[in-house]
């Protein structure tokens, strides 16, 4: 027997009285997840103008909040979602909750849905192995958004940091319709693999090609980067299903060149964003994330040359035929919705 649920329910409620699902996900620019913690008071009070200056605020449960500052750290989420109008700057409001088999899961859930469940956006589930972890989140959130009338369902967004997960990244994004997307965990899931490596993220000196020997001069060699299948295989399961695969964290934060650029492969791969856990990622990701406005008018002269996407036509010599319109429109569609975020970008990109 089939254990695949039918069209017609799986777009049905939960439970009496939840939300109805969502069929599409709401269109929104996420080129950066801006990392709090929230029990720190200092840190807390930033928020009101930081919300202002990036596309998501995470109040951040898990990794990273010692132990004995769960329950502030939690207390601290439900001050920023009471506090702060996240709606006024058009910023998105998630939380990361602790993984399913910590103590501090439940709790972390009931408090954010029966206290901020109407300004929360998405939760982000750590450790994700497969489908049936995102059927139990789905169904709990059925049940309490019912419970504390919540009047949208809340997004889930899993983080990809086991080889299990990896191995069941396609069914987890088919999971749910509240599916938002997956985000990579590249120091997690280095260790559930057994890589060799201390980095979260980016390249590695001993990842290299190396050229054949060459007489009379040293063989040239290049550093590689260790994530390229994995993003890949990511940004293809998330595709497929029609949610966003982001980047997620890069732990150098002195390194920003590195970080400039992991975030750029991350971007050309089909990522729309990454995480940002440092105020001098933020800007990176919004530059890395918002197509070149060089890149934007040249793709709007493809679609202009060619209103209904289809025949052939030469624009500076360069071929372009319905594939490569598919390609600007990708990029177009994408420039308007960060001209409609940022001014400056509308004024680049001649909007």
């Amino acid at each position: 027997m089939s254990a695949t649920k039918p069209p017609q329910l799986f777009y049905k409620p939960l439970a009496i009285g939840a939300p109805m699902p969502l069929r599409e996900q709401p269109v929104n620019v996420e080129r950066m997840i801006h990392f709090v913690p929230p029990h720190l008071d200092k840190v807390r009070a930033k928020v009101p103008d930081m919300a202002k200056k990036v596309d998501v605020i995470l109040a951040n449960l898990e990794d990273a909040i010692p132990a004995d500052a769960k329950d502030a750290a939690r207390a601290g989420a439900v001050e920023m979602g009471k506090t702060v109008d996240f709606k006024a700057s058009n910023t998105g409001f998630w939380s990361r909750v602790n993984c399913l088999n910590s103590p501090w899961f439940l709790e972390d859930i009931t408090t954010l849905v029966s206290e901020v469940g109407n300004a929360l956006d998405v939760v982000m589930i750590p450790k994700v192995e497969g489908p049936w972890d995102i059927h139990f989140v789905d169904q709990l959130l059925a049940q309490l958004e019912a419970k504390h009338n919540i009047e949208k369902p809340i997004g889930i967004h899993a983080i990809l940091e086991t080889a299990e997960g990896m191995k069941n990244v396609e069914q987890i994004a088919l999971a749910s319709p509240r599916m938002h997307g997956i985000c990579l965990g590249p120091a997690d899931l280095a260790a559930s693999r057994k890589m060799k490596t201390t980095r979260v993220g980016g390249g590695h000196p001993f990842y290299r090609v190396i050229e054949d020997p060459v007489e009379g001069r040293e063989r040239m060699s290049a550093q590689q980067d260790p994530w390229h299948y994995t993003i890949a295989r990511m940004v293809d399961a998330c595709s497929s299903a029609g949610i966003k695969a982001m980047y997620g964290p890069f732990g150098d934060i002195s390194d920003l060149d590195a970080c400039e650029q992991q975030f750029r492969n991350a971007f050309l791969l089909g990522c729309d964003g990454a995480w940002s856990l440092h105020p001098n990622q933020i800007d990176i990701a919004k530059k890395v994330f918002s197509p070149d406005p060089d890149e934007v008018k040249f793709a709007a002269r493809i679609l202009e040359a060619m209103p209904d996407g289809t025949g052939v036509v030469m624009l500076d010599g360069k071929m372009q035929d319905d594939a490569t319109w598919k390609q600007a429109k990708v990029i177009v569609d994408l420039a308007k919705l960060v001209a409609d975020k940022d001014p400056e970008y509308k004024e680049a990109y001649g909007f």
